[in-house]
């Protein structure tokens, strides 16, 4: 069998997909456009797996490697590449030619005319469509996919992230905060850093903040002798990080899916997370593992830290087992099986 990805930009927990995939006897063949310059990942491509520089090709020319492919299905990221399109359309009726998507459904006026033309573009061009979870399986059956979806498209490379709570479970549980993404507006960093200073002035205490990660307001980054900032973190290096930390804090404004929160679920680290992030749908349970709070509410962020501050290691190490017990609930090779079932 020969599955072909159109994608965006790789990371490395899909090359963990990708290698699930191929250890079930799938030729893989991805074309993925280039890596951001904000997260320039360095990753091993697994054997089974070809790579192909969508810079490489025209349209035409895609075309033209997708014909030499000949793949038993296709599967593509979003619609904005006409490229993917032309070439999902070449297909559709012949293979499975599947949609990913990872946006929820607000009913905005965009969504709303990507659902009224859905039946007339993107019909056309795609049979299924595949998405993370439930908060974009509903967008799916607005655009008219009816029950040729299928969900858990992301999965965290769960061993690595496993090995890494198992490592920590004996141990206490460190008073560090750490936040793991890119330094841009969606991300809110601006609240996470306001709330953690505040409650810093307001009571004293010993926790401290971890940030990981660069963007276009790392050069605005506070300086405050309990946030260390430590840039952008490859993969191979973020173990040693997640070891001297203890729990994982997401304030992003806007955050369709989010397999960061996945990824530190599968690694024990309870939680406090945005409600505009899709992923806490499935990897966090309010006052189980975590706490949400309202997207963009500066205070009810300060209230969710400082009830994380105030729980003594008992309680944080049931929040730990809840949030791997959560964490290793989808894994890579259960992607791969998805795949196989389209």
């Amino acid at each position: 069998m020969k599955t072909l990805f159109l994608y965006t930009e790789l990371a490395g927990y899909v090359m963990s997909c990708f290698k699930a995939l191929a250890e079930k006897n799938v030729e893989v063949h991805v074309v993925r456009w280039p890596v951001n310059k904000e997260a320039p990942f360095e990753f091993d491509i697994p054997k089974g797996v070809t790579i192909y520089n969508r810079t490489d090709y025209t349209n035409k020319s895609l075309l033209e490697l997708v014909k030499n492919i000949d793949p038993d299905k296709i599967i593509c990221s979003g619609w904005v590449d006409k490229g993917y399109l032309k070439t999902a359309k070449y297909y559709k009726g012949k293979i499975p030619t599947v949609l990913t998507l990872d946006n929820q459904w607000f009913g905005g006026i965009k969504q709303q005319i990507a659902r009224i033309i859905s039946p007339f573009y993107l019909i056309k061009h795609f049979s299924h469509a595949w998405v993370p979870g439930e908060p974009q399986a509903k967008y799916a059956r607005k655009l008219g996919f009816g029950e040729n979806i299928y969900t858990g498209f992301y999965s965290a490379d769960i061993n690595n992230f496993n090995n890494i709570y198992k490592e920590k479970n004996n141990k206490e549980i460190p008073k560090r905060l750490l936040y793991v993404g890119r330094y841009i507006p969606q991300k809110g960093l601006d609240l996470l850093f306001d709330a953690f200073i505040e409650l810093q002035k307001e009571s004293a205490n010993d926790w401290e903040l971890w940030c990981l990660g660069t963007g276009e307001l790392y050069d605005q980054r506070p300086s405050h002798p309990k946030i260390k900032h430590y840039g952008f973190v490859q993969p191979t290096d973020m173990p040693k990080y997640l070891k001297e930390t203890g729990v994982f804090v997401l304030p992003s404004r806007f955050e369709p899916w989010g397999v960061v929160v996945h990824e530190m679920a599968a690694a024990g680290f309870p939680m406090v997370c945005s409600s505009a992030i899709g992923s806490t749908s499935q990897f966090l349970m309010e006052n189980q593992n975590g706490y949400i709070f309202k997207n963009e509410d500066k205070e009810e962020l300060k209230q969710a830290l400082k009830k994380i501050m105030q729980l003594d290691q008992e309680e944080l190490k049931c929040m730990s087992q809840q949030s791997n017990k959560l964490g290793i609930s989808h894994t890579p090779e259960k992607w791969a099986e998805v795949v196989l079932r389209i």
